[in-house]
């Protein structure tokens, strides 16, 4: 009895100070995407974020050694949400055609960028190498579930090369950054010339 209580009084400070930790995680990543919602990735600094969050900078390094750490794993919560929405969008296929397939996942992807700037900022605007390299497995990853899709519902010839689905991906990653380059809201017109590229290249295989 004794052992248990003692066990039970050296277990609850470590419980409340993980809570706390993943209090102050989960701020500091609310406290980028707002900074970056609003006034862009120049502005989202450790820093402005600390400052943001209420945390001040030295405490911060304890949570993210620097300002690529916080992005990155912003950037893995908005892509393990675009996981799961492309997941239900192909479980529950609405695409007839080739060309149909292209703009379901333009539009889901589209739409996802102009309701989360933050991750907008993120996939578009910053270089560092740690989110080039998520960008790149997310992108490679997605091609694979789509080149597997359009193949099993018929849309596009077996023998379509599982390249050319990445290499899509690749053009429709550099024609979006040309679109929210050019507008916050992503230039439709951009937007649309991705479509008709992408989905005249794919029809090439057919």
């Amino acid at each position: 009895m004794f052992e248990s209580s003692a066990a039970d009084g050296q277990q609850k400070p470590t419980s409340r100070v993980q809570r706390r930790g993943q209090e102050r995680r989960r701020a500091i990543l609310d406290a980028a995407e707002a900074l970056l919602t609003e006034q862009g990735y120049e502005a989202a600094t450790l820093k402005a974020v600390g400052d943001r969050a209420g945390i001040p900078t030295a405490s911060m390094y304890h949570y993210f050694p620097d300002r690529h750490r916080v992005e990155a794993e912003l950037l893995r919560r908005h892509m393990s949400e675009l996981d799961a929405l492309i997941a239900a969008v192909l479980d529950k296929p609405r695409a007839q055609t080739l060309r149909e397939a292209v703009d379901v996942m333009t539009d889901l992807l589209l739409d996802y960028f102009r309701a989360h700037p933050s991750c907008a900022e993120l996939w578009f605007k910053g270089r560092h190498e740690s989110l080039a390299e998520l960008v790149h497995a997310f992108d490679e990853a997605q091609a694979e579930r789509l080149w597997l899709h359009i193949i099993d519902r018929g849309l596009a010839s077996a023998d379509t090369p599982l390249l050319a689905v990445q290499l899509s991906f690749e053009v429709g990653n550099r024609l979006f950054d040309v679109a929210f380059s050019r507008t916050p809201e992503g230039d439709e017109a951009t937007i649309d010339e991705a479509r008709r590229l992408i989905t005249a290249y794919l029809e090439s295989y057919a």
